[in-house]
Order: structure tokens, then C-alpha cells, then sequence
């Protein structure tokens, strides 16, 4: 009788909630630009973009991205190659024009070491968003961090940033509300190496890929 009555609040629930009839083919899309594969539910768009830093530097990057209101799916890539010399050149730039001390200050390492935060603290930023999760986060032992929003329309967005080969990834799906959660956009990202094969590295003790670190070994 109770497993009977279960069933029958299950069934209730289930033909009261929204239902949200999603035809997507989900295939895998790969980027050689960019090195990475993931699963799109269509053919994304690509759109080439500039990205202003933290630090005040503008670089290059592309979003790929599908849209089927009310569901949003995209992939922001910013390459971080050239951040360094960048830095290095607006210093030397500074210290000509008679600049010293803090003027000149080189903020390059810090441009690498926060693009992961920054990029991060841009998502929770957001206007009317409530963030209620903010985590740690690796895609095939690459060291990333997971933010979930809840938006003033009560859609839900997820989001996950990595940094890989000095390239920032930023992935974001947004969801309406009581539709299941994105995890398979999500789990698919896949990092590709100059074969444009995916990789995945092996755990050293408590050691993940981290970008600027000593790459861990690979298992594929």
C-alpha cells in the first residue's frame, strides 16, 4: 500500500510540473581554434569578441554559442597567450614616459593567476542574479570553478571557467525554471592537445592540471 500511495504522489507531481519538450540533437561539436570538444544540443554560432581584463588589457576570443529560447548554451574562449608581453610592453611604455614605483607596476602575473576569479566573480556579478553555488570544480583533472545562478526570471544558469594552455574557457547554460539541470553540456567539455585529441590527466597526490604549474601526467 505505501509503495502504491509513493507512485501516486510521484505520478501527481510529475503531471502538475512544467513540462519542457526538448527536441535537441545533442552532438559533439569540436573547436580546432580553440582545442576543446563539447556537446551542443545544435550547430552553434561563433562570434569573435574582445575581452577587457582585469587588469586593463583587451584580448582576443570567440563565443560559441546555441540558443532555443528559453534555453541558452555557450562556450566563451579568451586566449591569455599574449597577456604577458602585453603587460611587459605597457610597463616598458610607462617607465618612458617618466612613470616609477607602483606606476609601473607589473600586474601580469596576477592578469594569469586571477583570470579564473575574475571571470568568476563577472558571472555573480550579474544584475538580479542570486548565486547559490560557488565551488571547486575540475573537468578531466583541470582545475576549474563552478558557479550556479538563480535569475530574476527564475531560470537557472550554470557555469564552470577553466584555464588551459593560457586559454580561459567559460561554459554557461541557462535553463527555465523546472527544467532538469544542464549536466551533460556541462560534464562533455573536453580539453584537446595538438592532435586534437581530448586529454585527461592523472592525480598526483592532491595535484591537478593548474595553467603556469608543472603539467601532471596525462592517463589518455
Amino acid at each position: 500500500m505505501r509503495a502504491v500511495k509513493w507512485m501516486s504522489t510521484i505520478l501527481a507531481l510529475s503531471l502538475s510540473a512544467p513540462v519542457f519538450a526538448q527536441s535537441f540533437s545533442w552532438t559533439e561539436y569540436v573547436s580546432r581554434d580553440d582545442y576543446f570538444s563539447v556537446s551542443f544540443p545544435g550547430n552553434p554560432t561563433i562570434e569573435q569578441i574582445t575581452y577587457p581584463t582585469e587588469y586593463r588589457i583587451t584580448l582576443p576570443g570567440r563565443v560559441y554559442s546555441y540558443e532555443d529560447e528559453p534555453y541558452r548554451y555557450s562556450v566563451t574562449v579568451v586566449d591569455y597567450e599574449d597577456a604577458i608581453d602585453i603587460h611587459l610592453a605597457r610597463n616598458e611604455g610607462c617607465r618612458t614616459g617618466g612613470g616609477d614605483g607602483d606606476l609601473c607596476q607589473d600586474d601580469g602575473s596576477e592578469e594569469m593567476r586571477g583570470a579564473l576569479i575574475f571571470a568568476s566573480w563577472n558571472i555573480m556579478n550579474r544584475e538580479g542574479v542570486d548565486v547559490n553555488h560557488f565551488a571547486h570544480y575540475n573537468s578531466d583533472r583541470v582545475e576549474g570553478l563552478n558557479v550556479r545562478l538563480i535569475n530574476a526570471d527564475e531560470s537557472r544558469t550554470s557555469a564552470i571557467v577553466h584555464m588551459h594552455e593560457d586559454r580561459l574557457y567559460i561554459l554557461e547554460a541557462t535553463v527555465p525554471r523546472g527544467a532538469p539541470a544542464p549536466g551533460l553540456f556541462q560534464i562533455s567539455l573536453g580539453f584537446l592537445d595538438e592532435n586534437y585529441q581530448r586529454i585527461r590527466y592523472n592525480w598526483v597526490d592532491t595535484q591537478l592540471y593548474i595553467n603556469g604549474y608543472p603539467t601532471p601526467p596525462r592517463l589518455r
